[in-house]
């Protein structure tokens, strides 16, 4: 009889802890720049304790269910979306000041795109796949009729690399790809904030960029140069920015998550959100999930950072856990009773970074019940 083979992830708890850890070191950091001075931490640790709800909530859903749960919070990401000019719950932005809806709906259009993708690669039925990939391409859509060119980009990548993802075999270039592009973007931001860019270049991302956003930044790279190691402290850049005072309506954000926190938290801070942002992609690697969901949930979560490095986006609780739980859905395991030996025989282990064959996958299985 035939041996079932199945794809048994390793470390799996070395990764959580380390996962701990990390949320952990952000957290004690945050208060610690906060110290002594007259800051507001609280936002920063909102968006800690919502990546990890989510990402606990999306490995409990997707070992139980896992096409209908990523099914489920693609369609709540896109409703929350489209229902936006009503204010998200859970904004972490300045209370004296207007929070940017538009960064927050197209991010979570990303992430709607980005769970249909992942419900479809798990999915075992043709039309079921066909029906998630149009929802993710609604999604898209759904970004374009709001106005946000950089949310259609975002959310068609993710649909374009989760059709790519499905023939590949092996996932560590991917999600390297990931990390590298993530990095790139954030470079990006840095150097047009200091002006180390070609003058031809530096124009034409100003006028994409705009004005006020390029001054946001500069006031982000100011502040960093000036307090490095400790930062400002959470929540001061909206007093510090020369910009932001001179702004009518402003949200009191710099509009890069990584130049807001080395403006607040220093070059540690900096640190910190890259290994977080590490963290999830180790995560994907070692997950016991096909390659296509771990190489789509990388996609999305590559997409959301890029978005974060030229607006708001993680200045609200409902994308920072929906980031936490995309990843959740794609790294969890499955239930005990599908790692049982077939009648017959053991199971076989696949080498590290190959998937698992479509018809033997037990993910799929379950999806086709």
């Amino acid at each position: 009889m035939a041996v079932p083979t199945v794809r048994e992830p390793e470390g799996g708890n070395a990764s959580d802890a380390a996962g701990a850890l990390i949320l952990a070191a952000c957290a004690i950091w945050s208060l610690i720049s906060a110290a002594g001075r007259e800051t507001r931490p609280e936002g920063v640790l909102l968006a800690l304790l919502a990546v990890a709800a989510g990402f606990a909530c999306g490995r409990i859903c997707g070992t139980l269910l896992p096409v209908a749960a990523a099914t489920v919070a693609a369609l709540a990401a896109l409703v929350m979306a489209l229902v936006r000019r009503h204010g998200l719950p859970g904004a972490t932005a300045t209370v004296d000041a207007v929070p940017g809806h538009a960064g927050a709906a197209a991010a979570l259009l990303v992430l709607a795109a980005g769970a249909a993708c992942c419900a479809a690669a798990a999915a075992r039925r043709e039309s079921l796949r066909f029906t998630l990939r149009l929802l993710a391409a609604g999604a898209a859509c759904a970004a374009l009729g709001l106005g946000s060119v950089a949310g259609f980009a975002a959310a068609a990548g993710v649909l374009l690399c989760s059709l790519a993802a499905a023939r590949m075999r092996s996932r560590l270039f991917g999600l390297a790809g990931c990390a590298l592009a993530a990095g790139l973007m954030a470079g990006a931001s840095w150097a047009v904030a200091k002006g180390v860019l070609p003058d031809g270049l530096a124009v034409l991302l100003e006028g994409r960029l705009t004005g006020n956003r390029v001054r946001l930044w500069q006031d982000a790279a100011r502040l960093a140069a000036e307090y490095p190691v400790i930062g400002t402290g959470p929540g001061r850049f909206a007093e510090l920015s020369p910009t932001v005072q001179e702004t009518f309506g402003s949200d009191g954000k710099a509009h890069s998550a990584a130049l807001q926190q080395a403006a607040e938290q220093g070059v540690v801070g900096v640190l910190l959100l890259a290994a977080a942002f590490g963290w999830l992609l180790y995560v994907l690697w070692r997950s016991p999930r096909s390659t296509a969901v771990a190489l789509t949930a990388g996609a999305t979560l590559t997409a959301l950072a890029a978005l974060a490095s030229v607006g708001n986006a993680l200045s609200f609780t409902p994308v920072t856990a929906g980031a936490g739980l995309l990843a959740g859905l794609a790294s969890a395991r499955s239930p005990i009773e599908t790692g049982r030996p077939a009648r017959g025989g053991g199971r076989q282990r696949l080498p590290r970074g190959e998937d698992v064959a479509p018809a033997q996958d037990p993910w799929a299985d379950r999806a086709g019940r």
